[in-house]
């Protein structure tokens, strides 16, 4: 299993520098979409006989993540007419600064974690940390909401790579929670971004500052 899960999780750790990295909102977009897509074929890796239910998991993984979630992130760039973020609250230059510090802290405290024995010497709990940190950061540190969905999607796929290696204990939980939670998440975050360029035709979160009564 390690030796056809770990040039996956090295490509999700690409995607996750690329995101950091770029400025255009549909470049980000479409790594998010390539980063779900990989994910979903990590399930079928996973499971050592192929099933009903992890090829059903897998698919519905690959058709949200990959598919259904940024069309509809494409969707809402278009009507907002908005190409790029212009403005982080940090650079792109120290966000991959930052990126390579929480892949590297990432690598040295999985290490310390007591793993189970099939895990040990992967990158599967690595890759994880990393992902959700990547997540983070481009969540609280860009300022398009927008941006901040997809950041929030980075972060559900990392926990989406930590749910891989607790299959064999709780499989049912893990598969379908994660996915109904990314789910009900990017709605709710749809109806904010709606609101938010509703009122000031702009996307700028900045913005939320000026909601009072």
């Amino acid at each position: 299993m390690g030796n056809a899960l770990d040039p996956l999780l090295v490509a999700v750790l690409l995607i996750n520098f690329f995101s950091l990295g770029a400025s255009r909102l549909r470049a980000v977009i479409n790594g998010a979409a390539v980063q779900g897509i990989v994910l979903g074929g990590m399930v079928l890796l996973v499971h050592e006989q192929l099933s009903l239910r992890p090829m059903l998991v897998a698919g519905a993984a690959i058709l949200l993540k990959g598919f259904v979630i940024p069309a509809m992130l494409m969707r809402a760039m278009r009507a907002a007419a908005i190409r790029r973020e212009v403005e982080p609250l940090v650079g792109f230059i120290p966000s991959l600064l930052l990126g390579a510090a929480a892949t590297g802290l990432s690598l040295v405290f999985a290490k310390t974690l007591p793993l189970a024995e099939q895990h040990r010497g992967l990158l599967l709990i690595p890759a994880s940390l990393s992902t959700v940190l990547t997540g983070f950061l481009v969540l609280t540190t860009r300022r398009k909401a927008i941006m901040q969905v997809v950041g929030y999607l980075i972060l559900e796929n990392g926990i989406f790579i930590l749910g891989l290696s607790l299959l064999e204990a709780m499989p049912f939980l893990v598969e379908i929670g994660v996915l109904l939670d990314l789910f009900v998440c990017v709605f709710v975050l749809g109806i904010m971004i709606h609101h938010i360029s509703r009122e000031f035709s702009s996307l700028d979160t900045g913005h939320l500052t000026a909601l009072k009564e």
